[in-house]
């Protein structure tokens, strides 16, 4: 993970973090053929300098001959909220179901935030400090527009009436990078998370609240589940 204030130096782009579609073909070192490099679907976030974090990100794949390589090395750039400032999205691998090995590095499609049941999905998010509530927004319809075209199925687990609160049917495993952050589940009950600590979210309804006065930054791996109804 590298702290930016401005766009870094290019890397190899062979992903950027939110939704895939076009392949083409370059050789990586190491490698002896060459292998797909995934170019980012949608709208780019590399022409906003004023990201605050950008993190690089390695994957492996092997050959048609079985060799283990390197199949790219690239920064991915955050996905930013023009009504959420201070938020970012690093959406950096998923699937949609179990993957199947071997694998040529060719990153799965993961078109929604959230991944289906047997899907899976892995980021960072980071959350800055007193974020505004959703009733201090000036037109929530916009708002949520730009939700659902950047982060496709967010806006549809959010409660209107209790800002920040969600639940998914995943099972969320969350490790704090940097900073602090409140979790809140039900009832007002909430823990304190510093940078170290790790929670398994188990489906549960929650919300993250940062009462600091830094970023807090959070990897989570989010694995679907199945929800008794």
């Amino acid at each position: 993970m590298e702290l930016r204030s401005r766009t870094p130096a290019a890397r190899q782009p062979c992903m950027r973090g939110f939704g895939f579609q076009q392949l083409s073909h370059k050789p990586v070192a190491g490698a002896d053929t060459p292998v797909p490099d995934v170019i980012k679907e949608g709208d780019s976030q590399a022409n906003h300098p004023e990201a605050l974090m950008t993190v690089r990100c390695v994957v492996t794949g092997q050959t048609e001959s079985g060799k283990a390589v390197f199949v790219c090395d690239a920064p991915v750039e955050p996905i930013t909220l023009s009504a959420l400032p201070g938020f970012e999205f690093h959406r950096l691998w998923g699937s949609e179901s179990v993957p199947k090995l071997p694998s040529d590095g060719t990153a799965p499609p993961h078109p929604r935030y959230f991944p289906p049941r047997s899907g899976f999905r892995f980021g960072f998010f980071t959350i800055p400090p007193e974020a505004p509530k959703a009733a201090e927004l000036a037109d929530l319809g916009p708002a949520f527009a730009e939700l659902q075209q950047k982060l496709p199925g967010m806006a549809e687990v959010l409660e209107l009436d209790n800002p920040g609160m969600h639940t998914t049917d995943t099972v969320d495993f969350d490790v704090i990078l940097s900073g602090e952050v409140y979790l809140e589940l039900d009832d007002g009950a909430e823990v304190l998370l510093k940078a170290g600590d790790c929670v398994v979210q188990n489906g549960t309804r929650h919300a993250w609240r940062n009462r600091s006065s830094q970023n807090c930054v959070i990897a989570v791996t989010l694995v679907g589940a199945e929800r008794a109804r």
